[in-house]
């Protein structure tokens, strides 16, 4: 179970730094928005990966974690409002220069 996380994790890192890299505005929101999935599931691993856990702490059980599901919960709302933003900030951009590239038009 750890080695697909790991292998899900590395995966939308790899895709989401390939689509930062583009010159178009779009495929940066996505690469954005495929890396914050990714530190979200991060968060979510680092309280390790237990089943059958009890969310309540018992005397002697394991129990999951709660600090990094509060984490990625907040992560979650954090990344959405930065994924509004930046698509405003693309379209606000695409209005005043008429095209979606990232330095503005410069190299076509």
């Amino acid at each position: 179970m750890e080695a697909l996380l790991a292998i899900a994790i590395g995966t939308l890192t790899a895709c989401g730094v390939f689509l930062l890299l583009r010159a178009r505005t779009f495929a940066v929101v996505l690469g954005l928005t495929l890396l914050s999935y990714a530190v979200n599931l991060f968060l979510f691993a680092s309280g390790r990966l237990v089943t059958g856990a009890p969310p309540l702490i018992r005397d002697g059980a394991f129990y999951t974690d709660p600090l990094p599901q509060a984490l990625v919960l907040t992560a979650i709302v954090i990344g959405f409002g930065m994924t509004a933003y930046l698509v405003m900030l693309a379209l606000r951009a695409l209005a005043e220069s008429g095209d979606d590239h990232v330095d503005a038009g410069g190299g076509k």
